[in-house]
């Protein structure tokens, strides 16, 4: 068996390793950046010390899909030569796609595996499978395993897709998308932030790191608003991030990280007692302050921005977006489906992807989707240990199993029929 790549090429971040392995031996962004002390674009590395603020950016994917072989060309290029030290003509790669990829841009990406790196066979393979067999492989003793019927819910860099898994085979008739993922959630706070504090619209690198430490799920919307309106100590979602100096600091960081827990940890009942007391103290210092405007802060507060982003997910047609939002695509999913599926699907969800991460979004899908799934169905939503990495942890277990090779278009196959011919074989 000869050596195979598994390669997660997400529109955000690029996991890539070899196929049997626990852990992907690289993590890099997939663009190119050029940073203020540089007149040209520069390869991400995997420890990247450099100043990147207002630093300019290439991606090669635009909402999920490939728009710029050549960019992707050269960014693989690094990728395999300088940082997996690999040999393409003697490997095989197994590839990650988004669901309903064009031809045209499967055409693109085959040529580039097979006419400019030169690799032995390939496989490609679409997220939700491989999320299912990793977690099926994961808990052998779940319905999910038993029935092998799932319901992905990856909340990506590009877009949401919800799609139901059978036997580790995505029903594309089942699918449904959001048009809104990680990218979109960082340039609204880019937006939100820049239109409230300082001018943050180049910021992305920093915005998403502020994304990612400061945003979290509301579970009662309006009582967390009361809540973000209250002055001093007893608005519990009031903190301070402060931006990098590019001297001391070359990165930006949360002043008091144990304050912007505390929302996490206080009650809601408790948060919305009025306390005039401090009110009063709050109203004087504040206006002290005001006497006293320092112009060189380097800092900005964020308030209800930190939960207003996230509901995006939840609720598009709030922000004036004609989406549905993600517990309504979860139902409309499921009945495309055949009947026998829809109660092993709802008590099969499995959220993965980067935007899963954010605090209590679980426990809001649950809020949402309960009241919408009839009584006789159980609700059940499974959280990934990982859910960045764990679609290439599928990847790399389906690399191993012994069956892989016969499986594969090689490159004689692609030189002789050509690539739509040899894309009916991955079944999408």
């Amino acid at each position: 068996m000869s050596n195979v790549v598994v390669l997660d090429n997400g529109g955000g971040l690029i996991k890539a390793g070899q196929g049997g392995e626990r852990d992907p031996a690289v993590v890099i962004p997939n663009c190119l950046y050029r940073p203020l002390t540089s007149k040209k674009f520069l390869h991400p590395s995997t420890t990247t010390e450099e100043d990147l603020t207002s630093a300019a950016i290439r991606r090669p994917i635009d909402r999920g899909y490939l728009i710029n072989p050549d960019l992707q060309r050269d960014i693989w290029s690094h990728l395999f030569n300088s940082l997996l030290h690999v040999s393409p003509s003697s490997s095989s790669l197994l590839l990650t796609e988004p669901l309903f990829s064009l031809p045209s841009i499967q055409r693109s990406t085959d040529e580039l595996i097979f006419e400019d790196f030169g690799f032995n066979s390939l496989f490609v393979a679409d997220s939700p499978s491989l999320v299912h067999l990793y977690e099926s492989s994961r808990r052998p003793d779940s319905l999910l395993s038993e029935a092998q019927c799932s319901l992905v819910v990856d909340c990506g860099f590009s877009f949401t897709h919800v799609a139901p898994v059978f036997q580790n085979c995505t029903l594309n008739y089942g699918v449904k998308r959001i048009d809104l993922g990680g990218k979109a959630l960082t340039n609204y706070l880019k937006e939100l932030v820049s239109y409230r504090s300082i001018n943050v619209m180049d910021e992305t690198f920093l915005m998403d790191d502020v994304k990612e430490k400061l945003c979290f799920v509301s579970l009662d919307v309006e009582t967390d608003l009361q809540i973000a309106r209250k002055q001093g100590k007893d608005n519990l979602f009031r903190c301070t991030y402060v931006l990098p100096d590019g001297v001391t600091h070359k990165k930006g960081y949360v002043e008091d990280p144990e304050a912007a827990q505390r929302h996490l940890r206080a009650s809601p009942s408790a948060a919305m007692e009025p306390n005039k007391e401090a009110y009063q103290l709050e109203t004087i210092a504040k206006t002290e302050e005001r006497k006293r405007v320092d112009l060189t802060k380097n800092e900005f507060d964020l308030m209800n921005e930190r939960f207003l982003v996230p509901e995006m997910i939840f609720q598009p047609a709030d922000l004036g977006m004609n989406e549905a939002g993600l517990a309504e695509c979860i139902v409309r999913a499921v009945n495309a489906c055949h009947p026998y599926l829809r109660p092993v699907l709802y008590q099969s969800i499995i959220l993965t992807g980067g935007s899963t991460l954010f605090p209590r979004f679980a426990e809001r899908l649950q809020k949402d989707l309960r009241p919408l799934v009839p009584n006789e169905y159980q609700v059940k939503i499974t959280t990934q240990n990982d859910p960045i990495l764990d679609v290439w942890r599928g990847g790399s277990l389906l690399a191993s199993s012994p069956n892989f090779e016969s499986t594969c278009v090689t490159k004689a196959e692609y030189e002789e029929h050509g690539s739509a011919r040899c894309r009916r074989r991955f079944f999408h």
